[in-house]
């Protein structure tokens, strides 16, 4: 059988992948929460005066 001395470094290799991805999510979700606005801090959108007018 032709893939049987290769299967666990495959599997290793397909474990190391995802830990690997696990951790670019993770420090992509870091970074977002890092960059994240609280609400507390936005304001409110006012329309401009202008849009108002042309109704």
């Amino acid at each position: 059988m032709q893939g049987h001395g290769d299967e666990p470094a495959v599997r290793q290799g397909e474990q190391v992948e995802q830990a690997e991805r696990e951790a670019a999510k993770r420090r992509l979700l870091d970074q977002a929460e890092a960059d994240r606005v609280p609400v507390e801090e936005t304001t409110r959108a006012v329309p401009e005066r202008r849009w108002r007018r042309g109704r």
